[in-house]
């Protein structure tokens, strides 16, 4: 591809304030710039998790798109645990996390990760889901305070940090893409970048990550 080319591609924004979300992205190589969306995150009334996941990702996408006027792609992304139709998101603070797990223990749980994908320039706007299952097992109230003291894990969804000693809670993840439990699934990630023109392997390398803000 000439080097003119480069020049022509949009900017790639990733519309989250995750840490976890930045550091998956930045797995691709390519420059980013980041974004907080200003999105309300409240389940509408009778809302099931994976329709709440896949509305704020959607929601996320376009509220932070609608601030640039040149040629973006923006990524928003959303992640709901889902007990039985209850959606479970992010705790907050320890007595919500205590509480969380204790509901978990034991229990099968959907983790959906819902990405979305806005072009504005071209009025595309592509979306898609990947959903894991997991098999927490048992666990027991010095399990889980000694688990909340050590990981502080009030900004993920169901309390269950698994890239980090969140692991040791689970028995089984059943997954068709590894990175979708830590919230943002790569593998559907590029595959929808792909579909509105803007490939990982064709594009410049460079610092993979322009702005934190």
């Amino acid at each position: 591809m000439p080097v003119s080319a480069f020049s022509a591609l949009p900017r790639l924004v990733l519309g989250s304030s995750s840490p976890y979300r930045r550091e998956l992205l930045a797995r691709l190589g390519q420059p980013f710039e980041t974004r907080s969306p200003d999105v309300d995150e409240t389940p509408q009334v009778g809302e099931m998790p994976l329709a709440l996941a896949c509305r704020l990702a959607e929601a996320k996408a376009l509220a932070v798109a609608q601030g640039f006027d040149d040629d973006v792609i923006v990524i928003g992304s959303d992640q709901v645990a889902d007990l039985g139709g209850l959606a479970l998101g992010k705790p907050g603070h320890h007595a919500a996390a205590r509480d969380q797990l204790r509901a978990l223990s034991g229990q099968v749980v959907r983790f959906h990760s819902a990405v979305c994908v806005a072009r504005p320039r071209t009025q595309q706007l592509l979306q898609t889901v990947s959903s894991v299952t997991v098999l927490f097992r048992t666990l027991s109230d010095d399990v889980i305070e000694t688990y909340l003291q050590r990981e502080q894990p009030y900004d993920c969804a169901g309390s269950a940090k698994c890239e980090g000693l969140g692991i040791v809670l689970l028995d089984r993840i059943d997954s068709d893409d590894p990175t979708a439990l830590v919230g943002l699934p790569l593998i559907a990630t590029s595959r929808l970048l792909r579909e509105v023109g803007w490939d990982p392997l064709m594009a410049p390398t460079t610092a993979s990550e322009l702005n934190h803000g």
